[in-house]
């Protein structure tokens, strides 16, 4: 009977896995591994890789030959040593398209959330009775303004498409999509500054890699129309908190909406946690009952299919490795 490592989880049950594994032949360790040794040690045996959080480098799918694929719970893989899996053969999977939905309504849901100032309006009332329209300052029409979008993809495109009829204008920035994969109502821009200049709100929707680590930084800040608006939901390393932090006590930015940090979850007393015009969320823009189930069941299958056939459903990485007969 094939063995799969469920590497780690915080879920407060995982019947849905363990009853997918179970209909399909598949024996399962459950562990809580946290560091690379905990992974080699639990992986003894095993062909697959269920991982939520656990890392998975070069160490890990070099020390476990046996190991054919990971398959990741989400749609990001910075947990994963892509290229360490690339260069052993080993497949990499993923849920792309589980959230798409539930992150691009959560955006919206921050972008007017901090133009519209709702959490201060809360705040005002609820810590000393100031019950006025004014009490937080002065509000702009959505209408009027234009929603800068970084990230073309599937939520990308469907923030732009839930948007369309909040904001006067779409624009987005997105270097790997042809022309052909711009949404008619959305206007392209060149560079990452022009979108700066040219958006009042900035809605981030990209991976976390390399290039994009930071990328919302001095310069960006620098560039961005006084008083715009930024909001998060992508990856937290995306952004230079402490350059974001400037930009709002400078009054680059009137507000920030971050679904995500670098550290997660945040430090007590960060300046972030208490900062007026900040809304942070708990990462959990993705999150709702049935995406959640949706996450989960295409990460396992993701496992099962390989099994079965020799390849993942969503690949992320093709491998050399193949199941035992």
């Amino acid at each position: 009977m094939p063995r799969v490592l469920y590497s780690d989880h915080d879920y407060p049950d995982i019947d849905l896995e363990l009853d997918l594994f179970r209909s399909h032949g598949i024996d399962v360790e459950v562990a809580q591994c946290r560091s690379e040794e905990d992974v080699v040690r639990a992986a003894q045996g095993c062909c697959g890789i269920l991982a939520q959080y656990a890392p998975i480098t070069e160490r890990v799918v070099g020390g476990l030959p046996g190991v054919g694929i990971v398959s990741r719970i989400g749609a990001g893989v910075d947990t994963v040593d892509t290229a360490a899996c690339e260069r052993h053969g080993v497949w990499v999977a993923n849920s792309p398209d589980y959230g798409v939905g539930e992150v691009a309504t959560h955006a919206l849901g921050l972008a007017l959330a901090i133009i519209r100032n709702i959490v201060a309006y809360h705040r005002d009332i609820s810590s000393g009775g100031k019950w006025h329209y004014l009490s937080s300052g002065k509000l702009r029409r959505p209408r009027e303004m234009t929603l800068g979008i970084v990230g073309l993809g599937r939520i990308g495109k469907r923030m732009a498409q839930v948007s369309r009829d909040v904001f006067g204008r779409v624009v987005a920035y997105d270097p790997y999509l042809i022309d052909g994969d711009f949404p008619v109502f959305v206007e392209r821009v060149a560079t990452l500054e022009a979108l700066a200049r040219s958006a009042d709100v900035v809605s981030l929707h990209t991976p976390l890699t390399a290039e994009t680590r930071g990328m919302i930084g001095e310069r960006f800040f620098a560039a961005l129309k006084p008083g715009s608006y930024l909001v998060n939901t992508a990856r937290g390393g995306v952004v230079d908190v402490d350059a974001c932090l400037r930009a709002l006590d400078a009054g680059a930015l009137s507000a920030a909406g971050l679904d995500v940090l670098p550290v997660e979850p945040v430090a007590a007393g960060s300046p972030l946690a208490i900062h007026p015009r900040v809304v942070l969320t708990p990462h959990a823009a993705f999150y709702s009952v049935e995406a959640e189930q949706e996450l989960r069941r295409k990460a396992a299958q993701n496992l099962a299919t390989w099994i079965a056939t020799g390849r993942p459903d969503y690949v992320v990485v093709q491998g050399r490795r193949k199941p035992a007969a």
